[in-house]
């Protein structure tokens, strides 16, 4: 069951460990929790070619105007 997520923008994993550990607990017993990093377009340094970040552009507004 998928009962939602936040979004912590955090230094490090152990930054992102640290508020887990704050969290509340919404279920009696053990709970899991998944961390996930989210990937910005800067984090990929010179690998993403203007040519890719247009490509990406575009997709997201073709996406956008989908929904």
């Amino acid at each position: 069951m998928i009962a939602g997520f936040w979004i912590w923008d955090v230094r490090s994993l152990e930054e992102a460990i640290e508020w887990v550990r704050r969290c509340p607990n919404p279920h009696e017993g053990e709970s899991e929790i998944e961390i996930r990093q989210i990937f910005a377009p800067e984090d990929f340094g010179e690998a993403l070619t203007p040519e890719l970040r247009a490509q990406e552009e575009r997709l997201r507004a073709e996406a956008a105007k989908k929904n």
